[in-house]
């Protein structure tokens, strides 16, 4: 018999575990790893509502996608365009961003698993007398490992060609040169220390489903249990 046990240390590990996992998807998708240095205002980029200049424009550059500003020169506009810069893997700009995205892949796909396995849970809390709050936990860890593999390796491509003219010649490994960081690698190092967090919660998550309270109500017949 299936008991729905629900419990506010198991219930925050499958949120927490839902959020990391798109935190690092959303975060190993964008362009807005590198922010580039500014492109001065030419005499095309004038905003149509106060009839001055725009600010100066930022470029982006992700591991494998950029944000850049094309001109329309028959309307004498401007307008951001966003897309991957590399077609296949094989085009992406440096070796060391393609091992950044083969570790980055590798511990997303184990967060959204580890995600989807969490929902259910409430149902299922083991499979061949294994915990699944132990399991999870673990692969969470393993996850872990590969994210920081990733965004140790990251810095070391900033000195490929494709990063040197969004950052100029100063750029080097580990050295931005004109450019920061943008939002996408905060989030991806922020995801990854909660990643950390889930995994070790996870073993709170089981202590909670698993407690003698849980045990008693079971006993009594209850097939929905939820406790604060």
């Amino acid at each position: 018999m299936c008991h729905v046990i629900v419990t506010c240390r198991s219930m925050l590990w499958t949120l927490l575990s839902i959020v990391v996992a798109f935190a690092e998807l959303i975060a190993f998708m964008s362009a807005d790893w590198l922010i580039g240095k500014a492109k001065p205002a030419s005499s095309e980029d004038v905003d149509n509502r106060t009839g001055g200049s725009q600010e100066p424009y930022h470029p982006t550059l992700g591991i494998y996608g950029r944000c850049t500003r094309i001109s329309h020169m028959q309307f004498s506009r401007r307008d951001t365009l966003c897309g991957p810069y590399a077609e296949n893997f094989s085009e992406i700009a440096s070796g060391f961003w393609q091992a950044t995205a083969i570790f980055l892949a590798m511990g997303i796909m184990i967060l959204c698993t580890v995600a989807f396995v969490s929902v259910f849970t409430m149902c299922v809390q083991s499979i061949m007398k294994k915990s699944i709050f132990n399991v999870c936990g673990l692969l969470q860890g393993i996850a872990g490992l590969f994210l920081i593999l990733g965004l140790i390796l990251y810095p070391a491509g900033w000195g490929c060609q494709k990063a040197i003219s969004y950052c100029g010649p100063y750029a080097s490994a580990y050295k931005l040169g004109d450019c920061s960081l943008g939002w996408a690698f905060y989030t991806a190092i922020g995801g990854t220390v909660l990643t950390f967090i889930c995994a070790v919660f996870s073993a709170q998550a089981e202590i909670a489903t698993s407690s003698d309270k849980v045990q008693e109500e079971i006993e009594e017949g209850k097939n929905l249990i939820c406790l604060l």
